[in-house]
């Protein structure tokens, strides 16, 4: 994914300093899917951002596993605010990737040592991720990221 830059909106656009910070605070974000006849699946899962990737761990006894395993695009989004002039938020699109067992048993796999250790002190406040049998990790390396925060817009 390369960070150029929006189209439209780029008044508001978070930099990549922002976003990442945005990204790190925030807990909770949306991840659409679609169904099997094309209508889309929206639920909230918690997060992690590593600066390149998206990662969330689902039940893999859910809507939304099915339907990432059959077709893995999905939309994500993260916001906050309350007032108009207060609204920030990122989408991200692109298609997830399953890493490691599933479901996640605690196998070693080099590649989630540094992704639980952060979602653990995210999360849990320890560095100790506890993983329990029915979620497993889905990462997704955004094909194109949006910003915005209404904060920057000009006051009338």
């Amino acid at each position: 994914m390369t960070d150029r830059a929006q189209r439209r909106g780029g008044r508001i656009a978070m930099t990549v300093e922002e976003r990442d910070a945005f990204l790190g605070e925030e807990r909770t974000c949306r991840v659409a899917s679609l169904g099997h006849d094309g209508a889309p699946h929206v639920s909230p899962l918690w997060f992690t951002w590593d600066g390149t990737s998206m990662w969330v761990s689902s039940i893999v006894k859910s809507q939304r596993w099915t339907d990432l395993m059959r077709d893995p695009r999905v939309s994500i989004v993260v916001d906050t605010g309350h007032e108009f002039g207060e609204l920030r938020g990122v989408e991200l699109l692109g298609t997830v990737a399953v890493v490691g067992e599933v479901p996640r048993t605690g196998e070693p796999c080099d590649e989630l040592v540094v992704i639980e250790r952060l979602h653990a002190l995210k999360y849990r406040g320890s560095e100790q991720y506890v993983p329990d049998g029915r979620h497993a990790w889905l990462r997704m390396d955004p094909a194109k990221i949006v910003t915005w925060d209404f904060r920057k817009m000009p006051t009338p």
